[in-house]
């Protein structure tokens, strides 16, 4: 069992966050965005929030790169153990995902019943999908 390859993870990584924002973008501008806005709007006529803060969209889009890389880390590290291959960059991805989307998922619901759940819950099933094949394809990046 070698080290990991780091200069091979940081390229899956990347490849991995740029599937994940696209996927992202594509959710929460297209598919939710006027649920989103909607609700942003009866949120601002109660005086609940303000405009959004354009720095937390750089945030997010870093926090997804970040996320990917933590995935093709997570198949190199788990790699020697399972075998290289999808089977092990699916399972590297379903861990990640668990580990941010799924609960992060529940913690909002339980706690912050005010989202409808089509925001809650259908940004938990597309990542489920979304996380497991940006991970397979930055894991197809990744040589040791």
């Amino acid at each position: 069992m070698g080290p990991i390859n780091l200069v091979r993870v940081v390229g899956g990584g990347l490849l991995a966050g740029l599937i994940m924002n696209i996927s992202e973008y594509v959710l929460h501008a297209i598919v939710l965005g006027p649920d989103g806005e909607k609700l942003l709007e009866e949120w601002r006529e109660l005086g609940l929030v303000g405009d959004p803060d354009p720095i937390m969209l750089l945030v997010l889009v870093l926090a997804t790169f970040a996320l990917g890389l933590t995935a093709v880390w997570t198949y190199a590290a788990i790699r020697p153990r399972f075998g290289a291959g999808v089977g092990t960059a699916a399972c590297a991805g379903l861990l990640v995902w668990a580990l941010s989307y799924g609960y992060a998922a529940v913690y909002v619901h339980a706690a912050v019943t005010v989202y409808p759940p089509r925001l809650t819950w259908l940004p938990v099933a597309w990542s489920l999908i979304e996380v497991p094949v940006a991970t397979i394809v930055g894991a197809w990046a990744y040589r040791e």
